[in-house]
């Protein structure tokens, strides 16, 4: 793939300075989905080089694994000071489809707030929780100030932050500013302290007494506590940006030894998808003791993410 360099200027002085626009940890309570595209055209390829991120994507996607862990409030941040120019919120928190295409239409960016930071810096936040939003136009933000809460309000089918950063109007990606540049830049950019690159890889992972839906994975309803004479011991996973030729382990070990053991390979590339496999109960109840079940996504032979969990059987 060619890469194409966005159509903006280089990154003039006076650039502000980013902390991470989410009150997370990264790799363990959020994670990013996507970058911003650098390529114009019809392919799609991250600062990196790689695919973390979709056609015309103008920038940073920071996640929650759940619908409910959004629930739970998780905060969205001022990444820089500046001034309040503007805000919207009374969006539904509903994940975009057709059925609410009308309702999104000129407002993808759902509830969110526009952030002015001096010599034609801004950033926007988008798809943040219906009536959370803390600040009003006008008003002056630190850096770290509360803005509102993570949503999946307007065009968004995860719940989710996306922050944008412009420079008189033109996009500019926060990892690699320089427009001009090719891909594989370090990702320095603008931020303080720079997160780590991300291509791919497991967000949430638990147990269930049977194969749980899509939705059930997505919105984090289907953990739940094992029985000792529960049918069967399922562990899935949800993971994001697979791609075709990724290979998934699943394995529950017990206190007798190994429950478990499959091994998937993704058939085509996935933005996001869920695996679950397990055991059906064969006696009249599990052996008492700790079940730890641990998913591994392997890509061309390394491997990019692990998770472990666990539950106790009385």
């Amino acid at each position: 793939m060619t890469l194409l360099v966005l159509p903006a200027a280089p990154v003039a002085a006076g650039s502000p300075v980013l902390d991470l626009p989410i009150n997370c940890q990264l790799g363990e309570t959020c994670y990013i989905q996507h970058y911003v595209d650098r390529d114009p055209g019809p392919d799609a390829q991250d600062y990196r080089c790689g695919t973390a991120t979709y056609d015309g994507h103008k920038g940073t996607d920071i996640a929650v694994p759940t619908l409910a862990d959004m629930l739970r409030g998780v905060s969205v941040l001022a990444a820089a000071p500046g001034i309040v120019a503007a805000t919207r919120d009374g969006m539904p928190d509903v994940e975009y489809s057709e059925a609410v295409a009308d309702i999104v239409k000129n407002r993808e960016c759902g509830n969110g707030v526009l952030i002015r930071h001096g010599d034609g810096w801004e950033t926007q936040y988008c798809h943040m929780r219906k009536g959370s939003l803390t600040v009003r136009k006008g008003d002056r933000v630190s850096r770290g100030d509360v803005l509102g809460q993570v949503g999946i309000s307007g065009k968004a089918q995860f719940p989710h932050v996306h922050l944008s950063v412009r420079h008189n109007g033109k996009v500019v990606d926060p990892f690699a500013p320089d427009a001009t540049a090719s891909c594989g830049d370090d990702g320095t950019g603008l931020w303080a302290d720079p997160p780590a690159y991300r291509a791919g890889g497991v967000i949430d992972a638990g147990f269930a007494t049977r194969v749980p839906s899509y939705e059930e994975v997505k919105a984090g309803t289907a953990d739940e506590p094992i029985r000792p004479d529960a049918g069967a011991l399922v562990l899935f996973l949800l993971a994001s940006n697979g791609h075709k030729g990724d290979r998934i382990e699943l394995q529950i070990d017990g206190p007798d030894g190994v429950v478990f053991q499959q091994e998937v390979t993704l058939e085509r590339n996935r933005a996001m998808f869920f695996r679950a496999g397990g055991k059906r109960l064969r006696a009249d109840r599990w052996p008492p003791g700790k079940y730890v079940g641990t998913v591994v996504m392997d890509r061309d032979g390394r491997e990019l993410s692990r998770r472990t969990v666990e539950t106790t059987i009385d």
